[in-house]
């Protein structure tokens, strides 16, 4: 979950900050100095509202001192309400709980009302009054749903992912809730893993910067503003590195892949000042996240300075138990405490098992006292000391739930979010006089899919938009929108067809088809990982038989992680990626494809051609047989067989209704030294007809390295808009801490010597010539 940095002296550790062009060692040593690995202590940036206020310290003093062992306990316990049709429940034993001072936080629980209820049974029944922190997963919207957050990532507009963090802060916390279990800040390379929908993707620095959006839309400037709530960063760590991307499963990385890979974005969400940090179900380096002292104390507080509070995923303390690390429960709670764990999320291992943990002397009083210390910390910085209920106000929820302000930035986010895959013949927008238009596909016309997974409270029954619905609001006099599902996205489903005829039919009398597929909303997410990326069900072979009709095909595509559309890209004229696009997903559909919106997304994930590339990423190395070095089918080069190695689409890759041109990048000098900096700067026109938005991108490539350095990394970007025929210079600053990575005697900085550059549309296309400068000692 979210950390919070305070204003101690703190160790920043430079060993996670590779990626990050904002922050850094301000010079390093070459690789054969003697540099150490461990933390340089500097004063850690923090938000104004995490100053140290010697109220608050006096006051949880006297707090802390008052407090039975087991009521500590209790601050370090959090238990779920329950959702019945009938509406929100808790469980009579947990409302004993409660009343007993047992419990410290509750998650699920949401609605002005219900929540006040469960506030008063702490406040008004225990002996120490203290209030409860209400959790829960707010990860791309609340009541109002935006795209899901991969998508978000691709609109790579950090003022739109903001805005949307703050849309669904002010939703949340207009509904009793304190606390949301976001930003997931996972780097992850495996399409095949659910999660990637609920990530930034691919990306060290990209998922960097949206880390720092999502942290400050969450929490803002001031935690005590009731329309702010906690953020969390998780999952702590590595866990979008699961083996064959099959969800839980063991990572198995080195240390410097997980430095200059995964803890990047966690340690962007520091800085931000995150205030609580969650850990992952996966294990690193043998030893499960939740009880991992590496991760969440030699890390975490030792070299970042983090002084938040630490709560576990889901029962993810249990599960060192099955894990093979603890041999029962008591002494899993005992390894979390002791590793840095400061709150035990639904397990019960804490209430059941810590105070004889330590009547017995194997967890510290001190310990202990650091925890509770931490949870009451930000229960007081929200003001719940002061105010426990003033996050349960009905007259605050009635006026702000789909808020239009709320729906018009979801629907903005969503088209900011929307990828031009492909675009033959100007196939869009769609013509002015296409005047039947078919909408067919499994997608097309349902609600439920709209939203996605992890939709919080969004309520995917009645609110959303389809695509049908968003395309007959749009289409204007004359114009005819009709519809047939043709096909299903269910598993089992492929030799089916169907509805196939009634679909098939529809398009020949139609002037354009737009096919609506992908997967269904819950095949992406928590446990919903895959071994094929192909779309579900029998939509493959109903797309084969709408293409034959002749008519123009666009397929617009829904899902929540890159699929193996190959044979779509050679046969279908226009592909547009949706995602899941949210609540106003429909309208943002239809804005596109009649060109009200030019798509202005890139890809923030590699697509494979196929699953057999799957792990697949934009920065991957070199071998020491490069297929560049073989001629054409040479069979001993790192090739596949069947397969070229390029991906379908790259990282950074998507198109626009217009055309940008790039003038060859120039350089501000040839080399830099430790304390100077170089400017690469490219002239961007729009060449085409239409005013567009162009995400101008900056990559470099470090030649020759102590350990084999990737072939290329994003190290900037700019988002920039352009009318037809305008041009704009756009230029990008690198200091040598830009340029650190790992190196081989594990301390983290840059090294002397030769790297290349470019500025480019994408990974994949060098539009400039790249340049070459040097970096000095």
């Amino acid at each position: 979950m979210r950390s919070l940095q305070r204003g101690v002296l703190a160790g920043v550790s430079a060993l996670a900050l590779a990626g990050c062009a904002t922050t850094g060692v301000a010079s390093a040593p070459p690789p054969s100095s003697s540099a150490s690995s461990t933390a340089v202590p500097i004063e850690p940036a923090q938000p104004s509202w995490a100053a140290r206020d010697a109220e608050m310290d006096a006051f949880l003093d006297d707090l802390i001192g008052r407090m039975t062992l087991e009521e500590k306990v209790g601050q370090l316990t959090l238990l779920t309400s329950d959702w019945e049709s009938t509406g929100p429940t808790m469980r009579e034993g947990y409302q004993q709980d409660i009343a007993a001072g047992r419990v410290g936080s509750i998650f699920n629980a949401y609605t002005a009302d219900y929540t006040r209820e469960l506030q008063r049974m702490a406040v008004e029944g225990t002996r120490l009054k203290i209030p409860l922190l209400f959790g829960y997963d707010v990860i791309h919207g609340h009541r109002t749903i935006f795209p899901i957050s991969l998508g978000e990532a691709a609109s790579w507009d950090m003022d739109a992912v903001e805005k949307s963090a703050r849309v669904s802060a002010a939703e949340a916390s207009a509904e009793g809730i304190h606390w949301t279990f976001s930003p997931m800040v996972d780097v992850s390379r495996d399409a095949r893993w659910g999660r990637v929908s609920e990530g930034a993707g691919e990306d060290v620095y990209l998922g960097s910067k949206v880390a720092k959006a999502r942290v400050h839309g969450y929490q803002g400037d001031d935690l005590r503003a009731v329309d702010t709530v906690l953020a969390t960063a998780k999952h702590f760590a590595a866990y979008g590195a699961a083996q064959a991307g099959r969800d839980y499963h063991t990572v198995d990385i080195s240390e410097r892949t997980l430095r200059d890979v995964y803890l990047p974005p966690f340690k962007a969400a520091v800085d931000e000042g995150v205030a609580t940090f969650m850990t992952s179900f996966n294990e690193y380096d043998g030893v499960p996240a939740s009880g991992s002292k590496f991760l969440l104390t030699d890390v975490l507080r030792d070299e970042w300075g983090f002084d938040g509070f630490v709560v576990t995923d889901y029962t993810s303390i249990n599960e060192m138990v099955p894990h093979g690390y603890a041999k029962d429960l008591e002494q899993a709670g005992e390894q979390a405490l002791n590793a840095g764990v400061d709150m035990d999320m639904q397990g019960a291992v804490f209430m059941e098992n810590m105070v004889k943990s330590v009547e017995e002397g194997r967890v510290s009083q001190a310990n202990i006292d650091r925890a509770v210390r931490r949870v009451l910390e930000m229960k007081y910085r929200l003001g719940l000391f002061e105010d426990p209920y003033r996050y349960a106000d009905e007259a605050r929820q009635e006026a702000t739930l789909y808020k239009p302000e709320f729906l018009e930035a979801a629907r903005d986010v969503a088209r900011k979010s929307m990828v031009l895959l492909k675009n033959d013949g100007n196939v869009l927008p769609l013509a002015a006089n296409a005047e039947r238009i078919a909408v067919i596909g499994p997608l097309g016309d349902s609600k439920t899919d709209m939203i996605g997974s992890w939709s919080a409270a969004g309520d995917r029954e009645t609110r959303p938009v389809t695509v049908l619905e968003g395309m007959k609001a749009h289409a204007g006099n004359g114009v005819t929108v009709q519809y047939a599902k043709g096909a299903s996205y269910e598993f089992g489903d492929e030799g089916k067809t169907d509805g196939f005829a009634e679909a098939v039919a529809l398009a020949k009398s139609s002037d354009v088809v737009v096919a609506v597929m992908g997967e269904k909303w819950d095949m992406t997410g928590e446990a919903a990982s895959r071994t094929s990326l192909d779309l579900p069900g029998n939509q493959q072979a109903l797309l084969e038989q709408l293409v034959a009709t002749g008519k123009p095909v666009v397929l617009v595509m829904m899902s929540g992680r890159p699929n193996s559309i190959t044979w779509a890209n050679d046969n279908v004229p226009a592909i547009l990626h949706a995602w899941y696009p949210g609540t106003q997903g429909g309208h943002a559909v239809a804005d596109v494809l009649f060109g009200d919106y030019n798509p202005s997304g890139k890809l923030p994930i590699t697509f494979p051609i196929n699953v057999g590339q799957a792990p697949i990423h934009y920065d991957m190395k070199n071998t020491g047989r490069p297929i560049e070095l073989g001629e054409p089918g040479a069979k001993y080069v790192s090739r596949y067989l069947n397969t070229p190695n390029d991906p379908l689409y790259r990282f950074g890759y998507g198109l626009s209704y217009t055309t940008f041109g790039y003038s060859p990048a120039t350089l501000s000098a040839s080399s830099m030294g430790p304390t100077s900096s170089i400017t690469a700067t490219a002239t961007i026109t729009n060449t085409g007809t239409r005013a567009g938005e162009e995400v101008v991108q900056l990559y470099v490539r470090d030649l020759v390295g102590s350990v084999t350095r990737p072939v290329q990394e994003l190290k900037g970007f700019e988002k920039i808009a352009l009318q037809p025929g305008e041009s704009r210079t756009v230029s990008f600053t690198l200091r040598p801490e830009d340029l650190a990575f790992t190196r081989a005697d594990m301390s983290h900085g840059w090294e002397p010597g030769e790297y290349r550059l470019w500025i480019a549309p994408s990974s994949g296309a060098k539009a400039s010539t790249p340049v070459t400068f040097t970096l000095t000692e």
